[in-house]
C-alpha cells in the first residue's frame, strides 16, 4: 500500500470484478479531545473507495474506519470517527493517491474524465468531483504560470445553452512562446482579460514585451489598456 500505518486485512478477487482490498489503520485512537481519557473502538464502518488499477484490473479500497467512543460516561464527546487523510479525504469517493493521479491525467496529460473513469472501472462523477476538488490548488499555484513574455488572446465558442442554443463564447489566454494555456475567461470582450491581467499585477504585466493577439477591437483594447508600450507590438492573428 505504501502506507506504513495501514494493515491489509484481506483481498477479494473474483473473475470479472474489481479487486477489493480491505484495510484498516494501525494507529490507536488519540485521547478524547473533551476529557483526555483513552477511547475504545465502538464499531468499524466500511467505506468503499476507487483506487488505482491493480495488475491491470480496476481496484477498490475498502477502508474499515474506526468509530471511537470515550470510556468516560460523563464526557460530552460521546463518539467520533477516525481520519486518515493519507488514505482519503473526508467525503471523497477516491483514495488520495488515485485522486492525485486522475487530476494529473486530466490536467497535464489532457485525457478526458470519461477515459479515466473507464480505466478505473468507475462512474464519471467520482473522477470529475475529485478533479474539481484537487484542481484549484494547482491552478492557483503561482509557479504554474511562471514568466510570460508573449501573451496571446483568442475567442472560442464555449457552449450552446438554453432552448434556443444561444452561443456562449470564452477567451483563451495563452503563453505564446511556451504554448501553454494560462486561463480561460468568460466572454470575448476586453473586460475579463483586463481583469485577469490586473490580478497578475503590474510587475508580471511589465515582463510582456509584445502581444500576439486576435485583430478584433476588444483584444486591441486589452493591449492598449494593460500593455500600452509600443514595444509590445506588432500584433498579429493567432489563427
Amino acid at each position: 500500500m505504501g502506507l506504513p500505518a495501514v494493515i491489509v486485512l484481506g483481498v477479494d478477487d473474483e473473475a470479472g470484478a474489481p479487486i477489493w482490498v480491505h484495510v484498516e489503520t494501525r494507529s490507536e485512537g488519540a485521547d478524547c479531545a473533551s476529557c483526555g481519557h483513552r477511547p475504545w473502538v465502538k464499531q468499524r464502518s466500511q467505506v468503499e473507495l476507487v483506487d488505482l488499477a491493480c495488475f491491470g484490473r480496476p481496484a477498490r479500497l475498502v477502508w474499515h474506519k474506526h468509530r471511537w467512543e470515550c470510556v468516560n460516561n460523563a464526557c460530552k464527546a460521546c463518539t467520533w470517527t477516525g481520519r486518515a487523510d493519507r488514505i482519503a479525504f473526508s467525503r471523497m469517493a477516491m483514495t488520495d493517491r488515485a485522486g492525485r493521479w486522475a487530476t494529473e491525467q486530466v490536467g497535464r496529460r489532457g485525457r478526458t474524465v470519461n477515459e479515466i473513469a473507464v480505466e478505473l472501472g468507475c462512474d464519471w462523477h467520482p473522477i470529475n468531483d475529485t478533479v474539481i476538488a484537487y484542481g484549484p490548488a494547482l491552478v492557483d499555484d503561482p509557479d504554474r504560470i511562471g514568466t510570460v513574455t508573449a501573451l496571446g488572446l483568442d475567442e472560442t465558442l464555449f457552449a450552446r445553452v438554453g432552448l434556443w442554443r444561444t452561443q456562449r463564447r470564452s477567451t483563451s489566454i495563452v503563453d505564446v512562446r511556451a504554448g501553454q494555456l494560462l486561463d480561460v475567461v468568460e466572454g470575448r470582450s476586453s473586460v475579463a482579460p483586463c481583469k485577469w491581467l490586473a490580478e497578475q499585477g503590474p510587475v508580471w504585466c511589465d515582463r510582456i514585451k509584445f502581444g500576439t493577439l486576435d485583430l478584433s477591437g476588444p483584444y486591441r483594447k486589452v493591449s492598449t489598456r494593460c500593455c500600452p508600450r509600443p514595444s509590445r507590438l506588432p500584433i498579429r492573428s493567432m489563427s
